[in-house]
């Protein structure tokens, strides 16, 4: 699977370069700028770009412009962000075509191995990868004035949670330490009071919920 990595500091630009590298990943490149990347991307056609949100020259949200402008030109193009501190703005701009290959993670998630590298592969694979702490915020915001998410119970937001996480039913039965039937139950009740139509395919209900707790904000 071949990467373009984009990342201005050299120490954690080649700690993830080692770290893609010894699971099995190819760096395609490894730049530094946002013009580097945006030629990479084009010329190399990777299979997964991730990308620091704030890249030279203007350090502000760079990286993610031009990931989302070479998503533009190719469809689809698998894209996992790493910013620093929660942007709600740009995980919005992310999600904003619907097509999934998507992702957002703060940094510190890099420093859990195993997390970074199923993040990176979920997103290569056409899945979503959304940060906890995104997710929570999104949770916490909707839920002051919105009925139906009200009326969830502790565990539907509990799985809720996981769900928009990009996890499966059986990763979310596995990690709440239930049948995988009970989780299928919890996700039916949840999709009814939120009001968005039932599926079985992963990203797409991913995306639906994202959509749910996002919308008009």
């Amino acid at each position: 699977m071949r990467v373009v990595l984009a990342e201005d500091l050299f120490l954690l630009r080649d700690g993830l370069v080692r770290l893609l590298e010894a699971h099995g990943f190819e760096i395609a490149a490894a730049v530094e700028s946002g013009p580097e990347l945006t030629r990479a991307l084009a010329e190399l056609a990777p299979d997964v770009a991730v990308v620091d949100v704030r890249l030279p020259p203007t350090h502000t949200d760079e990286g993610l412009q031009c990931a989302l402008a070479a998503r533009e030109a190719r469809p689809g193009l698998p894209v996992l962000v790493l910013s620093q501190h929660v942007e709600q703005l740009y995980a919005r701009e992310l999600l904003a075509d619907g097509r999934g290959g998507v992702g957002y993670l703060l940094k510190d998630r890099v420093f859990d191995a195993a997390q970074f590298v199923d993040a990176v592969r979920q997103v290569a694979k056409g899945g979503t990868a959304m940060d906890p702490q995104v997710i929570q915020q999104l949770l916490s915001r909707r839920a002051v004035d919105d009925q139906p998410l009200s009326r969830l119970t502790p565990r539907e937001r509990e799985v809720l949670e996981l769900m928009a996480q990009g996890r499966s039913n059986a990763a979310i039965a596995e990690r709440l330490v239930v049948t995988e039937r009970a989780i299928a139950k919890h996700t039916s009740n949840i999709f009814a009071k939120l009001g968005l139509e039932v599926s079985d395919d992963d990203n797409r209900r991913v995306l639906a919920v994202l959509a749910y707790l996002d919308q008009g904000r």
